[in-house]
């Protein structure tokens, strides 16, 4: 084979990675949750008991996992009774509601 048709194959292949990944990305942006992480184990003082707010982060995560239980029309649905079509258009001082609406579908 050529310099150049070899050139050219890489090129294409090329292009067909870059459009894979655009697909890929642009998946993930439609309220396809993030893959779960495992979460850190915090030391908790027993002279702090003020619990941490909510991360945008464990909400993701829980949706995540009810998604792909198949309950992703259901998880459309809650995020639709907090006004939104994607999580990130929800507002962080409602995380926890949505946290615990979701943990109990």
């Amino acid at each position: 084979m050529s310099q150049i048709k070899l050139l050219l194959n890489v090129a294409s292949d090329l292009r067909s990675l870059a459009d894979s990944l655009q697909a890929v990305a642009g998946a993930t942006d439609q309220d396809e949750p993030a893959p779960e992480t495992k979460p850190v184990k915090e030391k908790v003082s027993p002279l702090a008991p003020k619990e941490s707010p909510v991360t945008i982060e464990q909400v993701r995560a829980v949706l995540a996992n009810k998604s792909r239980s198949g309950k992703t029309a259901a998880v459309r649905d809650l995020l639709g009774k907090f006004g939104a079509a994607k999580l990130s258009e929800i507002e962080p001082d409602k995380y926890p509601a949505l946290l615990q609406a979701a943990e109990e579908l």
